[in-house]
């Protein structure tokens, strides 16, 4: 296996249904722009309340992506 040198940028994705939910569209969102993407770390969760109730969940990413050659 070649060696490979990454790249790792942060993203924040939300969502109103579910941190699962903020994680793919924040995935899906970078995935349009970014190249060679192949793992994430969930680095932070939070969220925001509205009358008592959850409205968003918030989760910050790490996300790499492997440097062309």
């Amino acid at each position: 296996m070649p060696d490979h040198v990454y790249k790792v940028i942060e993203i924040v994705g939300s969502s109103t249904v579910s941190t699962d939910d903020a994680i793919r569209t924040a995935i899906t969102k970078a995935g349009k722009t970014l190249r060679h993407m192949n793992w994430f770390e969930v680095v932070e969760t939070r969220g925001h309340i509205v009358d008592g109730e959850v409205a968003h969940f918030q989760v910050t990413l790490k996300v790499g992506f492997r440097i062309e050659d």
